[in-house]
């Protein structure tokens, strides 16, 4: 009842407190009555507002409510389905640069001014989109350029995709290109069980030898909550069979398979860790060995933007030699760039592979990208304060007229407090702190929360949930889209007490762990 007009005489503070008492009662009918709380929790505000929002019927029950804001939702993502598509995009450059490592000298004699040769040997370009035609046919068109020395070709294929049921679905693919001929191919999906599920794909390939025709099934289980199990048996122009086992983990992934085929057999083993970090990165490693010899490679990929991240990857084998296998990955774009610089084994390759990649990250790092992503964050925060700030600025009203409203209270919550030497509250800010790890010239940007927080104190007790504070009575944001603390110097018991608190962490005080030290 601290807001309520009758409880004050100042005509300035009855009209403050009028306007928080409507806010708080307006809230209140929503939360008590259970209607009008399911379309606030499915449609917010304005699902509240009948005036030009089409809302379901105010009579309902919150399950008919949420079964019907359902079928409406189904309803837009058909409508989205229909105008989308799903762009994917791959150039790969491969690049010859054993000029570096491994080079004749007579070669070298003729080179102007001995520069190493580098020349670009392979690329290819592959791109394909989706077009959703109903809710169940999607079809997907897709084609690629390559070129090798001199030679090149390039491919298109359509495919038709027909969602047959909740278990599974077909796929019928059209190709043709000027190197291998048409394609008639035909794939089908479906899940067995919760737990299994199985792929047969068959096709056709015309060329001027004939006809070549081809077969995959890959049958796969989960083998529990994290690792699945796969079996592949290929007949055609490669024929084989394989095997695998994938474990993946928050923290991890491994892969174990071994495959027994013609030209190809092999048994490989890797493993990827991942960091828990904000920049997602990952070091990975991986054994392959069989008849084409064996081959070690190691690497680590980490985000360096919202939609950006980049990898690197050395190759050491047996009878390859020493690459370097860079890849970027841009939204639903891949740019791959593979990097030979010898066909031997040689130590200062696999050093320059290793070394050369890691400098010239930190490098671009610290110089490029940092900057460029810390201009863009103040950018994006600029823009965010001034769409909100005059929403901000009635929060800051609406706040200061409930500290004035407070007064009161608190002061007999402080007396009740002194007199059974319970909780008081001394000082509390919230909002940005200037740290040790702080830019040079920040300032901190808190606000004086004392007078809100005493007001909370129940019984020598303060308790705060799991929830953003600004929305606690008496407080507002001071930094909108920037970290925010609540920083409490209290008294209990005669003891003084501190506690830094994150903007969203609970807080239950007074505890022992806030106790301060009076001998340091």
């Amino acid at each position: 009842m601290l807001y309520h007009p009758d409880k004050h005489r100042d005509p300035e503070l009855k009209r403050q407190a009028e306007t928080l008492f409507n806010f708080v009662h307006e809230a209140y009918e929503v939360l008590s009555d259970p209607q009008a709380r399911a379309i606030y929790d499915i449609y917010g505000k304005r699902g509240l507002d009948v005036d030009g929002w089409e809302v379901v019927e105010r009579k309902r029950s919150p399950a008919e409510i949420r079964e019907e804001y359902e079928r409406l939702q189904r309803e837009r993502e058909e409508r989205r389905l229909q105008q989308r598509t799903n762009p994917k995009g791959t150039i790969s450059v491969g690049i010859d640069a054993t000029d570096l490592f491994d080079r004749y000298e007579e070669d070298y004699e003729d080179m102007v001014g001995g520069i190493p040769h580098i020349e670009i040997n392979r690329m290819n370009i592959s791109q394909s989109i989706e077009a959703p035609l109903t809710t169940k046919d999607t079809a997907i068109l897709s084609g690629s350029l390559s070129t090798h020395n001199g030679n090149g070709g390039g491919t298109i294929n359509l495919a038709l995709r027909r969602v047959t049921s909740a278990k599974g679905w077909g796929e019928v693919e059209l190709g043709a290109g000027d190197t291998h001929g048409p394609l008639l191919g035909m794939k089908i999906f479906r899940n067995l069980s919760p737990r299994c599920f199985a792929t047969a794909q068959c096709g056709l390939q015309f060329s001027s030898r004939g006809v070549r025709p081809g077969v995959t099934t890959v049958l796969a289980r989960h083998l529990d909550r994290n690792t699945m199990g796969y079996l592949q048996w290929r007949w055609g122009i490669q024929s084989s069979m394989n095997t695998s086992i994938v474990r993946d983990t928050k923290s991890s992934h491994f892969t174990l398979a071994v495959q027994l085929g013609i030209p190809h057999t092999f048994m490989m083993m890797s493993y990827q860790y991942k960091f828990q970090d904000e920049d997602q990165t990952k070091i990975k490693g991986s054994v392959k060995s069989g008849f084409f010899g064996t081959v070690v490679e190691y690497g680590a990929e980490r985000k360096i933007s919202r939609h950006s991240v980049v990898g690197a990857t050395v190759s050491v084998g047996v009878p390859q030699g020493v690459s370097l296998k860079i890849k970027l990955n841009r939204a639903s774009q891949t740019y791959f760039f593979p990097i030979h610089l010898t066909d031997q084994l040689l130590p200062s390759a696999v050093f320059y592979a290793t070394v050369g990649p890691l400098v010239f990250y930190l490098a671009i790092q610290q110089l490029i990208i940092r900057p460029y992503m810390r201009a863009q964050k103040e950018q994006e925060l600029e823009k965010q304060r001034e769409s909100s700030a005059s929403n901000i600025a009635k929060k800051k009203q609406e706040a200061e007229a409930a500290v004035l409203l407070m007064q009161e209270s608190v002061r007999r919550i402080i007396e009740a407090e002194e007199s059974r030497m319970g909780l008081i509250i001394l000082n509390a800010w919230y909002g940005k702190f200037v740290t040790d790890n702080s830019r040079k010239h920040e300032r901190a940007k808190v606000i004086d929360v004392t007078v809100p927080l005493q007001c909370l104190v129940k019984d020598s007790k303060l308790i705060l949930t799991e929830a953003s504070k600004s929305g606690l009575p008496g407080f507002y944001d001071p930094c909108v889209g920037e970290e925010k603390s609540l920083k409490v110097l209290y008294q209990f018991r005669g003891v003084m007490h501190q506690v830094l608190s994150g903007d969203t962490e609970p807080l239950r005080i007074p505890k022992q762990s806030h106790r301060i030290d009076t001998d340091t």
